[in-house]
């Protein structure tokens, strides 16, 4: 028989459900309610150490879909480090869903496993709109202007081109 490796989920793309309750132990409970509840827990196997973010949802009678007037659990990890775990414990570091997660998370999905979500898509994705907005306006300013000479495109291009590298 071979004995199990210390191999860690950051390298895997699923971590199934089973896997995870064998190998997580709660550390220290940080909040817990009727809703939701946070805690700090440790792989077992290779002593990282997670922030695990469960909550309850209730759906709806009136919504569409399976479930309709039934409740779900969803489960959230957070990988931490040290500093984070101390300053959890120790410090009050906040740790709240999800203005503090800013970085790839494992969240329970469909079939029993978990998938890695990254966060920081959304920021990208908020950004990308900005520029676009801002670059819709300024050709608008630049058609309203009426001027489409060839020399006037290339400086609008160059403007845009120096704006663009800020």
């Amino acid at each position: 028989m071979m004995s199990e490796e210390k191999r860690s989920w950051s390298g895997s793309r699923q971590v199934s459900s089973e896997e995870l309750q064998e190998r997580l132990e709660t550390v220290r409970t940080l909040q817990e309610n009727e809703l939701e509840m946070y805690e700090i827990a440790k792989d077992k196997l290779t002593g990282e150490h997670y922030l695990h973010y469960s909550y309850l949802h209730r759906n709806l009678a009136g919504a569409p879909g399976a479930g309709a007037g039934g409740e779900e659990v969803f489960h959230q990890l957070l990988p931490l480090d040290s500093d984070d775990v101390l300053g959890m414990l120790f410090s009050e570091q906040p740790y709240v869903y999800p203005e503090y997660w800013k970085r790839a998370f494992l969240r329970n999905g469909p079939e029993g496993q978990y998938v890695w979500f990254d966060p920081t898509y959304a920021d990208a994705e908020a950004e990308n709109e900005a520029f676009g907005r801002d670059l819709a306006s300024r050709l608008a300013e630049f058609k309203r202007q009426g001027n489409v000479s060839e020399e006037a495109v290339k400086r609008f291009l160059e403007e845009l081109e120096k704006g663009n590298g800020e």
